[in-house]
Formats: C-alpha cells, sequence, structure tokens
C-alpha cells in the first residue's frame, strides 16, 4: 500500500514554497492547515517541492462527488480522494444533515461498520467519532462486518441511519462509504444532493473531530455485533424450507471469500441451515487487503476471479463453488458438469433464485392469492422474473440500475402491505426476502445452496434446472460485458454521437447493420419514443449516461455508465418463448452477431481507445 494511504501522527502550520498558482497555492494552504495525518501532508509536501503543479490540482482542483452511491475513490492525499481529512468532511455534513432531517437522532442513532481494506476501520472510527462528539449514539461494529449487516441493523435497532465502509469489489487502492437511510436502504435523490450540499458547508474540521479516543470512552458508543449476529441469522432460517434433506445431502460445497469478510459469516449461515460444512479455499478466507492471489477481487468476473476456488474443488471432489466478493453483499456461482466449470451469469443466478423464490412461497401459502406478491429487477437485467410473474399471476417491477432503486421500491411496497420475494441486478447482487433491503451474498449464497442439495435429491443439477425454467418461461439468453474509458469527455462525446447520429441533431439511429431498431429510450435526456409523450416512466438523471435500444427482432440493448468505476458496461437480451420453435443457439447466436455490431457502430474501441474486459 502506498505510504499516502496510511495514517499517521500530526502537525499543522508548515510553510511550503509557491508553486506559481495563486489558486493552487491557496489549496495547499488549506489542505496544511486542516490536514493533521504525516503521511498525506508529506506527499502535498513533496508535490510543492517538485512543483508538480499538475498532479496538485488533479488531487485538490476538484472534490470528490457524493451521489446516491456515497463515496468512492482511489485512497491518497487530495480532496479527489478518500483520506482521514475527507471523511471527516464527509462525516460532518452527513450528521448535519441529519441532525436538520431527524429531530430525534440523539435518540435513534447511527450504525457504522467496515470491511478489511486498508484504512476502513480508521474511516469508521474518525465518522463514529464525530457524531459521537454531538451525542449521537452510534453503534459502532468492533470487527470488520459483511455489508448486509448494517442496512439490517438500521432496521433492527432502528436507526437514523447508516454507514458502510467499503469499495466492494474495487481494486485495492480504493475504498468507499456507503449510506443507508432510516427505511434500511441506500440513499436516493433528494438526499443526495443535501448530503452533498451539507459536506461543502462543513469542510473545515472542528476542534474534535481528529479526536476518535472517545468511540472508547463515551457510553453512547455500543458494538452490536453479538445482537446484529444472533438476530440477522434468527431471521435467515426463516428461508430455510428444506432442513431435513439439508441434513441429510451428499453435495460437497468449495467457498470462497475472495480475501474479504465473507469466511465466517458464511459458516454461521451454513449452520442455521444445517447444511453440511462446505471446503474453503483456505488461500483467500483470511481477510488480506491486498487480495494477493487475484488480479481483481470481484467474483463477477467469472473465471478468472474463480481458479483457485476451481482448483480446491476439483481437489477435493466438489460439484459446486460459492463465492462472496469481498464485502460478502455479492454472489457468484459455478458448476462442475462433464468436466469443466460452468460460471451462471448474474441473470441465471437470477432465474433460479426466482424460480426457488416463487415455489417456496407457494408451498408454504397454497391457498394464498398472489396478488399482493412482487420480484423486482433492474431494468439492465433479465426479463426472466417478468415471464415468471406472468405465468404464476403475481407481480413484476422494474426499477433503474442499482439497490437504491431496488431497495426503495420493495420498501414501498411493503409498506403497502405487499410482499416481496426477490430484488435482482445482473451484476450478481441478489436481496432474497426483505430482511436486508440491499443486495446480500451470504442469504442469497446459503438459499442457493439449499436449493442445489434440493435439485440434487430430485436427480437434478442447477443447469438441468435452469434449462427446465427456460422450457417453462422462455429461453432468456444474455450477452453483457464492459470497455474501460478513464477519460470523461471521450464518453460524452460518444452518448452525443449516439443522439446525434449522421450528424444531425437529435435524431437517433435507426438501424445497427442489419438489424432495425424499433424503440429507443434514454434516461440521460428523458427521451422514450415507445410512449405516447415520448417521456419515459423510468426517472431521468443527467449526472449518467444511459440509452436503451429495441430492435424489430425482440432484442433489448442498454449502453450506460457506472457509477462507480470508469466502465462503460452493456446489456443485452433475447428471448424464445416457449413453444414458439426455433432453438436456444440460433438465438444466442443471432444476439452474439448483434453485440459485434453495437459495439463496432457505437462504442467504436479502437477510435475511442477503449479497454477490452480481461479474460
Amino acid at each position: 500500500m502506498a505510504a499516502e494511504s496510511e495514517v499517521g501522527g500530526t502537525g499543522a502550520g508548515e510553510t511550503l514554497p509557491s508553486v506559481g498558482d495563486p489558486e493552487l497555492d491557496g489549496l495547499v494552504r488549506q489542505w496544511m492547515g486542516w490536514d493533521k495525518t504525516e503521511a498525506t501532508r508529506g506527499v502535498l509536501k513533496q508535490l510543492v517541492l517538485d512543483k508538480n503543479v499538475e498532479e496538485i490540482r488533479s488531487r485538490l482542483g476538484q472534490r470528490m462527488a457524493f451521489g446516491t452511491a456515497g463515496l468512492r475513490s482511489r485512497m491518497g492525499m487530495g480532496f479527489s480522494q478518500m483520506n482521514d481529512l475527507t471523511i471527516i468532511q464527509t462525516a460532518q455534513g452527513f450528521l448535519r444533515y441529519l441532525q436538520k432531517t431527524f429531530p430525534d437522532l440523539q435518540k435513534t442513532g447511527i450504525v457504522i461498520g467496515f470491511d478489511s481494506r486498508h484504512n476502513s476501520q480508521r474511516f469508521a472510527q474518525l465518522t463514529a467519532g464525530i457524531f459521537l462528539h454531538a451525542e449521537v449514539p452510534v453503534f459502532l461494529f468492533s470487527k470488520i462486518c459483511p455489508t448486509p449487516y448494517v442496512p439490517y441493523s438500521v432496521l433492527h435497532l432502528g436507526c437514523s441511519a447508516g454507514v458502510m465502509v467499503t469499495a466492494s469489489h474495487n481494486p485495492k487502492e480504493d475504498n468507499g462509504y456507503k449510506v443507508y437511510w432510516n427505511n434500511g436502504s441506500q440513499i436516493t435523490s433528494p438526499h443526495d444532493k443535501g448530503i452533498a450540499s451539507s459536506i461543502s458547508a462543513n469542510l473545515e474540521p472542528w476542534q474534535t473531530s481528529w479526536d476518535v479516543s472517545v468511540c472508547e470512552q463515551s457510553p453512547l458508543c455500543q458494538d452490536p455485533m453479538d445482537r446484529i449476529t444472533k438476530a440477522y441469522y434468527q431471521d435467515l432460517q426463516n428461508y430455510c424450507c428444506h432442513r431435513e434433506n439439508n441434513q441429510q445431502t451428499s453435495v460437497k460445497f468449495t467457498y470462497t471469500a475472495m480475501h474479504g469478510v465473507g469466511y465466517q459469516f458464511e459458516v454461521q449461515a451454513f449452520q442455521a441451515f444445517s447444511l453440511p460444512s462446505f471446503i474453503p479455499v483456505e488461500e483467500q478466507i483470511k481477510p488480506d487487503p491486498e487480495f494477493p492471489t487475484v488480479k481483481f477481487p470481484n467474483p463477477e468476473e467469472g473465471k478468472s476471479a474463480l481458479d483457485l476456488a476451481m482448483q480446491t474443488a476439483e481437489k477435493h471432489g466438489s460439484s459446486v463453488i460459492l463465492a462472496n466478493d469481498p464485502d460478502a453483499d455479492r454472489l457468484a456461482v459455478a458448476e462442475r458438469q462433464n468436466g469443466s466449470w460452468k460460471v451462471f451469469t448474474g441473470n441465471e443466478l437470477g432465474a433460479l433464485l426466482g424460480w426457488w423464490a416463487w415455489q417456496c412461497w407457494r408451498q408454504k401459502n397454497p391457498d394464498k392469492d398472489t396478488k399482493d406478491v412482487w420480484m423486482i429487477a433492474s431494468t439492465v437485467s433479465s426479463k426472466i422474473l417478468r415471464a415468471i410473474a406472468i405465468k404464476e399471476s403475481f407481480n413484476f417491477e422494474e426499477t433503474l440500475t442499482g439497490f437504491k432503486w431496488m431497495g426503495n421500491k420493495a420498501d414501498e411496497l411493503m409498506k403497502k402491505g405487499q410482499t416481496v420475494l426477490l430484488a435482482f441486478e445482473e451484476a450478481i447482487g441478489f436481496m432474497y426476502g426483505t430482511n436486508v433491503l440491499d443486495k446480500d451474498g451470504i442469504s442469497a449464497s446459503v438459499v442457493m445452496a439449499e436449493m442445489t442439495c434440493w435439485l440434487a435429491s430430485q436427480k437434478l443439477s442447477l443447469t438441468q434446472q435452469l434449462n427446465r425454467i427456460f422450457e417453462t418461461y422462455g429461453y432468456h439468453t444474455s450477452e453483457n460485458s464492459y470497455y474501460i474509458c478513464h477519460d470523461p469527455p471521450t464518453i460524452t462525446k460518444m452518448f452525443d454521437r449516439m443522439r446525434n447520429w449522421d450528424g444531425k441533431t437529435g435524431q437517433y439511429p435507426s438501424t445497427l447493420g442489419p438489424y432495425k431498431i424499433k424503440n429507443i429510450r434514454d434516461l440521460t435526456a428523458g427521451y422514450d419514443n415507445s410512449k405516447p409523450d415520448n417521456k419515459p416512466v423510468l426517472p431521468t438523471s443527467k449526472a449518467s449516461q444511459m440509452i436503451t435500444f429495441s430492435f424489430e427482432n425482440g432484442c433489448v440493448a442498454t449502453l450506460r455508465t457506472s457509477g462507480t468505476e470508469p466502465k462503460i458496461k452493456y446489456y443485452t437480451e433475447m428471448c424464445l418463448p416457449p413453444g414458439t420453435g426455433g432453438s436456444p443457439e440460433s438465438v444466442a447466436a443471432e444476439l452474439h452477431a448483434m453485440v459485434e455490431t453495437m459495439v463496432k457502430e457505437l462504442l467504436q474501441p479502437e477510435v475511442n481507445g477503449l479497454i477490452a474486459r480481461s479474460g
């Protein structure tokens, strides 16, 4: 880890030479006057002595943007990065916003958790200290915890808000600051804008803001770990439907925590479902912020991230791999078949979990009306849940991308007395039930394990059951990936070109190669020509890029920017309805050809200098 992202001693008031730019000189003086961490002060001092004006400008001349995802950035010196000072500024602004919004904040308090990344505990303690000095009760986890623990705790403890310090599956150099509202879901607008404004109004550290000793001394600071662990696993057992079969199964599971927090929590989940112990990937079960055995600590990358898990599984005769990302809110699954491994896509896992959630609910409620039953998926995810909902006569809701939308939609439905069985998005995020109003890799993995064991008792594999689902509800095939682009103006230019096709203002493409486009929805520009007034139903935002093309042949393709990574993502799907003839292979081949055309004509990787997904 670079020295600048480590914490050190304190000091202030040092005078440095001018860098020849009055505005930057002012920012340097401001940073040196506010920052008390020697490591980051030392970095700035050296940059000034080296007269590295461009680097100083990139670090001090812009601030991290606080959005509905909170913060996520590289750790290091500067207002544009994650460090002690920017965390203090964020916590001060968040505190003031909560004080204004919740008059009873000093009764309800806040939950704060952290993962195993560099500085996560430090950032959590700095946040806790600021709230404690304001006499706000803080439930500060004393040890690393999975991200789902924080939204669960907000609801269980009745808190006004929650903070999880994590960068999820990002590279080791990054960290993040994820914020939850009092409904246990991630914040949405206008709270993001209100918090961002409050941060800007509270940039100068308060006299007590560097003091973390209060975390040890204040009676207002409690460790909720034991209490929450007991309650979480007790509630989790509500989703166990076949305990006797779990106890008798011969299925062997292999599990990896991807060097993150998940191992001990997954052990307890298997115990809660009376499942036999899994085989751990020994090299990856201990938390390690360096993520030494993987290029990217993201199981969504597929086989390239699961090499060690596959080796471990083969060594022990295990047929199924379960993998959490480092903060244990995502789940990847692989199944051994005919000597090779199939890594399921997020859409395929969504299909399996949707089928299972419906079967389990119907088993427990054989005579209950389905009019109050719901499943939710993001707009870039497979429409398989919609197909299941139509055939089985329950409800399906589509939201914008991200669990902030699905969690809040679930909360909205629950307050109307509705039952939400599942929410998912294709990026291997699953909210099974409503114990946690966010994606939860712990609950999803143990439910998937129980499903696997039950299918095995019926002489079925996960892959065979997936094919049965497609035979019943339609064969849904998708092809999703991304390109990396570190230059925001290039991304803007690419999407503007799509909106001004052939140089004509406001004109979108009508064809891509031989494929005719039927409808276009642009949630950035607020346009949807499938609606009578050309206005989209889903919320629009100019803060990110997102265009969806619906083709005459039934293909739906969405291109969007990521809110947390320098990626341009694309999502495509075609469906072969049951009983309509045709083969899954021909549909998949046609979709692949369309993706190649879309990438070539719309993204133009060579022209725009895009970096293809590796692996």
